[in-house]
């Protein structure tokens, strides 16, 4: 992160030019209030605050951001898919702004070469890049306003990542899919998870997947959820033949 060190160094504008300059190549526009986007970028870690005391970082404009996001795919998909029902448009819109491809937008923009933290970015899952995206479009937003941010969604993520037939056959969560089949054919799963993390620096979980008794899959992760949904996609693929029957 010592790289990162200049991006809140003020120009006679208030703003880095070059750090403007990189991410109006990202936006696709210039730039109206900068504060907005030195706000998206700005973790928790400084420990910054404004006048009146309360804590500065990306955390609300990321909860801005996630509502304006989800506004405008419900909208694309309710002109879209005309004859699609309210579950079938709830479970679309979850596919295409859920956290693993919040985190792959994120990556594919490098929004965290524009991050000013105090920690190691050995510390940062996954997720502070779907957290970054989501903070941005919340500074969009504010910034230019629905217009704007809608354009921005549309070049970003809908025109080059949403494909209707491909995101109704996508899983979304395979546990999900596994308990639901197992409840409907009667079989007993059980997930036995336990803190594992070996020789690790970094603290992993291991998660084994019982059906009716007997170990079906197991996966090992750097956390309980993720690991139980690894042992259950390696089991789905295992009995997809009977899952898909």
């Amino acid at each position: 992160m010592s790289g990162l060190k200049n991006f809140f160094k003020r120009s006679k504008s208030g703003y880095s030019p070059i750090i403007s300059s990189k991410l109006e190549t990202i936006l696709g526009f210039k730039i109206g209030s900068p504060v907005h986007y030195e706000l998206a970028f700005l973790h928790k870690s400084e420990h910054k605050t404004n006048a009146e005391g309360h804590p500065q970082n990306y955390e609300r404009l990321e909860f801005l951001g996630d509502a304006v996001l989800g506004m405008i795919v419900a909208n694309f998909l309710y002109h879209k898919v005309p004859e699609g029902n309210e579950g079938y448009l709830t479970e679309m819109r979850s596919k295409i702004v859920s956290r693993a491809h919040l985190n792959e937008l994120g990556k594919e923009l490098n929004l965290q070469q524009f991050l000013r933290t105090e920690d190691p970015s050995s510390q940062f899952g996954e997720n502070v890049y779907g957290n970054l995206f989501e903070a941005l479009v919340g500074a969009i937003y504010l910034d230019k306003g629905y217009s704007t941010c809608e354009n921005f969604i549309f070049q970003r993520v809908i025109n080059p990542h949403v494909d209707i037939s491909k995101l109704e056959s996508k899983v979304l969560s395979y546990k999900g899919l596994l308990v639901e089949w197992c409840q409907k054919k009667r079989i007993h799963f059980e997930f036995v998870s336990e803190e594992d993390s070996g020789n690790d620096p970094v603290k992993h979980f291991s998660a084994k997947l019982f059906l009716d008794g007997k170990l079906k899959a197991k996966a090992r992760e750097t956390s309980k959820k993720k690991a139980e949904e690894k042992s259950a996609r390696r089991a789905y693929y295992a009995l997809k033949n009977n899952i898909n029957s």
